[in-house]
């Protein structure tokens, strides 16, 4: 793993997104969450993963599924660098070619069904912001 404070290193090291990081390799995005980007992560938690049903990450995981996986992974990334004080309700085009419906209301700030728990995780190659529940592409 490279040493800076990339995204990937930012979340490894939280212990938060232990199933994401998992995730991650195995999709083979790894290198690419590591590349120059900027990006914006929408990363869910691991107890966002454990409210999937059950066997749903281990489906996911799964070599023949990789395809799969990397749709539900890059749905989560927003190229360029997006910090909280810039978001506003908008459909955000995801590295997947999908958007996610963003809304910004006075009890916060939600992306698709999953509420934004904490904002700007700052890393060298873009920005985490903490979310409760795994979003899916359409």
């Amino acid at each position: 793993m490279n040493q800076q404070n990339d995204i990937v290193a930012v979340a490894s090291g939280a212990g938060i997104f232990n199933t994401l990081c998992a995730a991650v390799k195995a999709a083979g995005l790894v290198e690419t969450l590591q590349g120059a980007g900027p990006f914006t992560v929408f990363a869910p938690t691991d107890e966002a993963f454990a409210k999937l049903p059950a066997g749903t990450v281990a489906d996911l995981l799964k070599p023949e599924n990789k395809g799969k996986l990397v749709a539900v992974l890059t749905y989560h990334v927003v190229p360029g660098k997006i910090m909280a004080a810039d978001v506003k309700t908008m459909k955000a085009k995801t590295v997947n070619g999908q958007s996610l419906d963003v809304q910004v209301t006075a009890e916060g700030v939600s992306v698709d069904s999953a509420k934004v728990v904490k904002t700007d995780v700052d890393a060298s190659n873009g920005v985490i912001h903490v979310i409760d529940a795994v979003v899916l592409p359409m």
